[in-house]
C-alpha cells in the first residue's frame, strides 16, 4: 500500500517538476537574418559567418538589447570568434529557413530557439566596463499664466506678480546633457535612456525609494552597460520675483533652489548589484522668468555634482582594470619595442603599459580583452594570433 502511495505522488509531482524546469528555461523560439560579405569565392566561410550572426540577432531580440554589438565593436572577424563561443550553449536548436546571395553578400534566415537567461549572461559578459548609462529625469515648472501689479506706497512703488505653474519631467535636461558631454570626452561609451523610453520617472523614483533593483538591472542587460547613473531632480521656488521682502521692497528675481538625488550603481562577478556612490546635491538659479530660474540652477548643480560623479565613475573603471600580458613576436631590437609601447600607451581605455622584456608587455585594461585584440590589430603590422582573458599573442610583421 505504501508503494502505492508513494507512485502516485511521484507520478503527480512529476509534471509540476517539468513545468518548473520548463519554466527556469524560458527557450523561446524567433525567426532573425543574418548576413556576410563572400570573400574569395568562399561561400561556406560567409553562410557559417552570417548564421552566427543571425544567431546573435536571436539573441539580441529575446534579450531585448537596445544597443547592438555592432556598435561596439570594430573588427568583426574578432569579436564573431568570440560571440560564436558565448553564444554556443545559448542556442539550443536552430534550422535555416532560406538564403539568398545578392552582389557579393549572403543573406541567411533561421528559427533559433535561445534560453533567454543564458543569452543575458552572454550580453552580461560582453558588456563594457567603461559603459555608463544615464537616466536623469528632472521635474521644472513651466508658466501657465503670470500677473503684474504694480501700487504705489509711502516707501515708494511697489510691484506684485502672481504666478500660476504646472510641473513637467524633462528627460533630456541641462544636468544630463553637461553629465553625458564630460563622459563622452573622457572616453567612455555613453548611453542616454531617456530617448529610448525604457522607463520613466515614476518608475525610477519607486525604484530608487524601495531599493528595488530589479528595473536597474533589466536596463544593464538591456543597454550592455555595467555602470548605471540614476537620479532624479525636484524643484522649489524659494522665493518669487515680486515678494515682499522688508522694507517695502520687492524681490527683482525668482530665486529656484534644484536638489539632485543619484544613485551610481553597477554589479559584481557574481551580477548582484552593489552602489558605488549616492548623494544630494543642491544648487541655486536667479532669474527674472521661473523657467530660466531653473534651467540656472541645473547648471549650478553641473558644476558643483559633475566633478564628484567623474571621479567616482574614474575611480571604478580603473579598480575593474584587468593586467593582460600581450607578447609581440618578432620584435628583436630595443627601438620596435619602444615603437610598440607607444602604440599600445594610445590605444584607446589602456591605463598603462609595463615592460616586461623585448615585444613582452602588461597592459591594465577595463574592458574584455577582445576589444583590445581589436585595436591591436588594426594599428600597423600586426595580426592577432592567439588571445584568451588575461593573454594576447600577436605576430609583429615587418
Amino acid at each position: 500500500m505504501n508503494k502505492k502511495i508513494l507512485l502516485i505522488i511521484c507520478l503527480s509531482i512529476l509534471p509540476l517538476v517539468f513545468f518548473a524546469i520548463e519554466g527556469l528555461c524560458q527557450t523561446k523560439c524567433i525567426d532573425s537574418e543574418g548576413e556576410a560579405v563572400i570573400l574569395n569565392n568562399d561561400i561556406p566561410s560567409a553562410k557559417i559567418e552570417a548564421v552566427a550572426r543571425a544567431k546573435w540577432a536571436a539573441i539580441e531580440q529575446t534579450v531585448g538589447v537596445e544597443v547592438k554589438a555592432q556598435s561596439v565593436m570594430q573588427n568583426m572577424a574578432l569579436v564573431d570568434d568570440a560571440v560564436s563561443r558565448q553564444i554556443k550553449g545559448d542556442i539550443a536548436s536552430y534550422k535555416i529557413l532560406g538564403e539568398d546571395i545578392k552582389d557579393g553578400v549572403i543573406k541567411v534566415r533561421i528559427n533559433a530557439c535561445v534560453e533567454s537567461n543564458r543569452a543575458r549572461d552572454a550580453l552580461s559578459s560582453l558588456a563594457l566596463n567603461n559603459s555608463v548609462a544615464v537616466f536623469v529625469p528632472a521635474k521644472k515648472p513651466k508658466v501657465v499664466s503670470e500677473t503684474e501689479h504694480i501700487r504705489r506706497t509711502p516707501y515708494g512703488t511697489q510691484e506684485r506678480h502672481g504666478l500660476q505653474t504646472r510641473d513637467e519631467y524633462d528627460d533630456t535636461n541641462f544636468f544630463s546633457e553637461n553629465i553625458i558631454k564630460r563622459l563622452t570626452e573622457q572616453g567612455y561609451t555613453v548611453t542616454d535612456v531617456a530617448p529610448t523610453r525604457a522607463t520613466d520617472a515614476a518608475e525610477l523614483e519607486r525604484a530608487l525609494k524601495t531599493g528595488n533593483f530589479l528595473s536597474m538591472r533589466s536596463l544593464m542587460y538591456k543597454f550592455l552597460s555595467n555602470v548605471l547613473l540614476l537620479g532624479k531632480i525636484e524643484y522649489a521656488i524659494s522665493t518669487r520675483k515680486g515678494q515682499d521682502i522688508g522694507y517695502g521692497l520687492s524681490m527683482p528675481f525668482n530665486h529656484v533652489t534644484v536638489r539632485l538625488t543619484y544613485r551610481i550603481v553597477t554589479r559584481d562577478q557574481s551580477g548582484q548589484m552593489r552602489i558605488l556612490t549616492a548623494d544630494a546635491v543642491e544648487g541655486k538659479g536667479l532669474a527674472k522668468n521661473v523657467e530660466d530660474a531653473t534651467a540656472r540652477g541645473h547648471q549650478d548643480l553641473a558644476e558643483k555634482a559633475g566633478p564628484m560623479i567623474m571621479e567616482k565613475i574614474s575611480q571604478y573603471i580603473k579598480g575593474v582594470a584587468k593586467k593582460i600580458n600581450v607578447k609581440f613576436e618578432g620584435v628583436n631590437d630595443l627601438n620596435t619595442n619602444f615603437e610598440i609601447k607607444g602604440v599600445l600607451q594610445n590605444t584607446a581605455w589602456v591605463t598603462s603599459v609595463d615592460e616586461k622584456g623585448l615585444g613582452e608587455f602588461v597592459v591594465s585594461y577595463p574592458e574584455n580583452p577582445v576589444y583590445l585584440a581589436n585595436s591591436i590589430s588594426q594599428r600597423g603590422n600586426f595580426r592577432v594570433k592567439n588571445f584568451s582573458t588575461y593573454s594576447i599573442v600577436v605576430k609583429y610583421e615587418k
